[in-house]
């Protein structure tokens, strides 16, 4: 288990202190409640599988429309960091 340090001002603090007792709990129990909800959420899942399918679309099309990387592309190293180019 991890051990996290979160800052909040001190209204905030105040209120959830208030709330978690009405609930019979620890402002550290809500917070590991929330977190473990948000791992679990199916949106937050979705989400990152959304942007995991949009990271391959682009790297496939991009291969498709390049080629993909070559070392050949690179520039040797006496190239790559002549400043006399640059200018």
């Amino acid at each position: 288990m991890k051990n996290i340090t979160v800052t909040v001002d001190d209204n905030t603090y105040r209120v959830a202190r208030v709330r978690a007792a009405e609930a019979g709990t620890s402002v550290s129990a809500l917070v590991r409640d929330f977190l473990a909800t948000l791992a679990d959420s199916d949106e937050y899942t979705q989400h990152h599988e959304r942007m995991n399918r949009l990271r391959e679309d682009v790297l496939t099309a991009y291969i498709a429309r390049t080629g993909g990387l070559r070392m050949s592309d690179n520039l040797p190293r006496d190239e790559l960091h002549d400043r006399d180019a640059l200018r």
